[in-house]
């Protein structure tokens, strides 16, 4: 749809296709605050503060190295550089439109992240099997060659353990905003 409207009106456009938005702006600005919210870092950084009793697992029977599901997660702050330079690109090379992909092209199963999750809090996090979740592939991992090779993006926080660390200290100011620590 948006190549159609980019040759019939003559305008430019980046599409940055982003898998598993997580962590949070390592100076604290920013990151989800939703309530409920399904993500697997932020759900799993809130049972182990004991915001949640457990972390749901859905399906431990999948064609993975641990039979959990395998996703790329991509730090907020790292996709935001990618924002600014895609913007950047479009101002400096007009008649370009792109569409990229922003992950790291490698994944993390769901045992994986609570792992870690587990090791950055010092916190254990009751796990709890479910039955799959219909549609959910066991494995969804991001190409990011074009991005990387288009722009000058560098991730900065290609790290899960640092990504958690992130997401760990936001859901602790939260909780300090809403007067519950």
């Amino acid at each position: 749809m948006l190549a159609d409207t980019a040759a019939a009106h003559d305008i430019d456009y980046c599409v940055l296709r982003y898998f598993n938005v997580s962590g949070a702006d390592p100076q604290g600005r920013s990151s989800q605050s939703t309530v409920g919210a399904r993500h697997l870092i932020k759900v799993a950084v809130e049972a182990a503060l004991g915001l949640r009793d457990h972390v749901a697992i859905f399906g431990d029977d999948y064609p993975t190295s641990d039979g959990t599901g395998v996703r790329d997660y991509i730090p907020v702050s790292d996709l935001a550089d990618a924002h600014v330079l895609a913007l950047e690109a479009l101002a400096a090379q007009p008649g370009r439109s792109m569409l990229m992909n922003c992950g790291y092209g490698r994944g993390f199963s769901v045992n994986e992240v609570l792992d870690v999750v587990e090791r950055v809090t010092n916190l254990k996090i009751e796990r709890r099997l479910q039955p799959r979740r219909e549609g959910d592939p066991a494995s969804l991992v991001s190409d990011p060659s074009v991005i990387r090779g288009t722009l000058p993006w560098q991730p900065r926080f290609d790290d899960l353990d640092t990504i958690v660390a992130h997401a760990l200290a936001w859901e602790r100011s939260l909780l300090e905003i809403r007067g519950a620590a």
